[in-house]
């Protein structure tokens, strides 16, 4: 990266700033606190309309410095000057801690669950099984998706107590499994003993090619994150789905956890739904007013992300060629991750993208990380400090320049929750998310359920929102000009 302080003195500012010299010495107790406002000065997208930002505000760097002095912190400095609402721009104070996410793991037996509370006696409350992890100890056991529990090692589950049994525990309990009808819950005989374990989830939760009509539709649900550690598996996955001549997919995602990315990630991921835009634009990137104007001039070529066809210089990207995608965004508390609402905008402009569940949230922006250096990139970085910088730096466009600042409304609405008395098996049509979404790409009719949580049961707890990450954003990478 290289940043352009020289183009921000010189050619913007030259007839005000009367002092700005690489020569100056910066005061030690301020070295973090300038790199802080340099940055966001160069690169903040919203930097136009924060006053203390602006180019004009200061005559020297005497003055800028006397004005970073009135802060405590640098900490307080960086957030006085995001606007209001800016919850995606952050502040690392050790960069070291800046890394690929792991594989996923967890210590847990495997069951994934929700909670109401009791109809008749609401002080009590059911839990009511989701699905079981793959491999995972609750999947050695007699346990299935769609049956209820009501009580471990003999004690009742109540609204006071079920988080400490559940969730903070002994690593082995026994579930008291029983029956509900809706309104009634009945104890039966049967009971689950489960055994938390060290589990590393595997990548792809659930695979198939379902045949309807004429249609070979590949469902494909999908619970990890968008980082690298997962594109070679889900390329295989889509090699699957090309060896089964898979022209529809139903991208399933909700009990997604998730998370950031970056936008190469995204773009991978779109070119194995696709396969037939080669060399077209994908996605756009729109910078800041300072910025913009220079990368339109000096490299153009790196404001475009083109489809790819490798995922690394030895692994070419399978590719369906669909025209036509289904994603489920199904889930309570759950409006698509950042790095999703870039997939559904990038694709929009070459095929069909049917969004099913809720209005998504509208997270349109990328980030950078900053490091202090002359060209704001790790190598030369200043080594009397490891603060790092992720300010949201620039819009995502698709190729038609359409951004969505407003979310997607989508084309099949469905139920916050799911129903608990009816799941269905995931996979299958009994599972009325699935069948739903089948129906509309038979029919091409959008039947929305309008009868949610018709007997008013109280949603307490699902241990997939518990697991979902904080959205970090979904991130770039870019060359920034340089002072030099």
């Amino acid at each position: 990266m290289r940043f352009f302080l020289k183009f921000i003195c010189i050619l913007i500012v030259a007839t005000t700033i009367t002092s700005c010299s690489k020569e100056y010495e910066i005061p030690q107790e301020l070295v973090v606190h300038d790199f802080v406002w340099k940055g966001l000065n160069a690169y903040y997208l919203h930097q136009d309309q924060i006053a203390d930002l602006s180019d004009r505000r200061f005559n020297s760097d005497q003055q800028l410095n006397a004005y970073l002095s009135t802060f405590p912190d640098y900490n307080t400095l960086f957030s006085g000057l995001l606007i209001s609402g800016d919850v995606k721009s952050n502040l690392v104070e050790d960069y070291n801690t800046i890394v690929e996410p792991d594989i996923r793991s967890l210590f847990t037996n495997g069951l994934e669950f929700g909670v109401i509370a009791e109809p008749n006696h609401p002080e009590n409350v059911i839990g009511y099984v989701t699905h079981i992890l793959p491999a995972s100890n609750a999947s050695t056991k007699n346990i299935l998706r769609g049956e209820y529990f009501n009580a471990i090692n003999g004690i009742q589950l109540t609204k006071v107590n079920y988080q400490d049994f559940l969730l903070n525990g002994a690593d082995n309990f026994t579930l008291e499994m029983a029956d509900f009808n809706g309104v009634t819950v009945t104890a039966n005989a049967k009971s689950v003993t489960l055994e938390k374990q060290n589990y590393t989830y595997p990548a792809i939760f659930l695979e198939k090619t379902i045949s309807n009509a004429a249609n070979n539709i590949g469902y494909l649900m999908y619970h990890n994150d968008f980082s690298t550690n997962y594109l070679d598996d889900l390329n295989n996955t889509f090699l699957n789905f090309k060896n089964q001549s898979v022209n529809e997919l139903i991208l399933d995602l909700r009990y997604n956890i998730g998370g950031g990315s970056f936008a190469e990630n995204i773009a991978d991921i779109s070119s194995m739904i696709t396969g037939q835009f080669l060399d077209d634009v994908l996605i756009k990137e729109e910078w800041n007013a300072k910025a913009q104007p220079w990368f339109i001039v000096n490299q153009p070529d790196s404001l475009l992300t083109k489809f790819p066809t490798k995922l690394n210089e030895t692994t070419a990207i399978n590719s369906l060629n669909l025209t036509d995608i289904y994603i489920i965004l199904n889930g309570s508390s759950f409006e698509g991750s950042s790095a999703i609402e870039l997939l559904i905008n990038s694709l929009k402009s070459h095929i069909n993208v049917h969004v099913i569940g809720n209005q998504t949230t509208g997270n349109n922006t990328g980030k950078i990380t900053l490091y202090n250096s002359d060209d704001y990139d790790f190598p030369l970085k200043n080594n009397t400090h490891t603060v790092a910088l992720q300010p949201i730096v620039l819009s995502f466009l698709n190729k038609d320049d359409q951004t969505y600042e407003n979310g997607f409304t989508p084309d099949l609405n469905l139920c916050t929750n799911e129903d608990v008395l009816d799941l269905g098996v995931l996979g299958e049509t009994s599972d009325p998310i699935l069948n739903s979404v089948l129906n509309y790409i038979s029919t091409g009719n959008a039947v929305s359920n309008s009868n949610c949580n018709p007997n008013s049961y109280e949603y307490l707890y699902n241990s997939i929102n518990a697991q979902r990450q904080v959205d970090s954003g979904v991130f770039i990478k870019q060359n920034l000009p340089n002072t030099n």
